[in-house]
């Protein structure tokens, strides 16, 4: 099954960065491009949620501090997805040829 999807992944003659998921709606990374945005964007939401308690006095303070970023943050690595990637659609099992 591994081997299925990996094949999959590396039938990209168009170069896309983002493939379509194989099950359900939405992308995942295909090539070195699409796995280091993805890491950026982890690295971002790991750097605004371990920085918390620095500039927040209260749970109020801590949440609205990190809300905005973490929504600008995903909606950006939709945005280079959507961009960079096949156009999204329900799949459900190996697309058909």
């Amino acid at each position: 099954m591994i081997k299925k999807y990996i094949d999959y992944l590396k039938d990209n003659p168009e170069g896309f960065w983002f493939k379509r998921k194989r099950y359900g709606w939405g992308w995942t990374p295909a090539t070195w491009q699409g796995w280091a945005v993805v890491a950026g964007y982890l690295l971002v939401v790991l750097y605004l949620f371990r920085n918390i308690g620095m500039a927040s006095s209260s749970a109020q303070d801590a949440l609205m501090g990190v809300t905005a970023p973490v929504i600008i943050a995903t909606a950006i690595l939709i945005y280079i997805s959507y961009k960079k990637g096949e156009k999204p659609r329900w799949q459900w099992g190996p697309p058909k040829k």
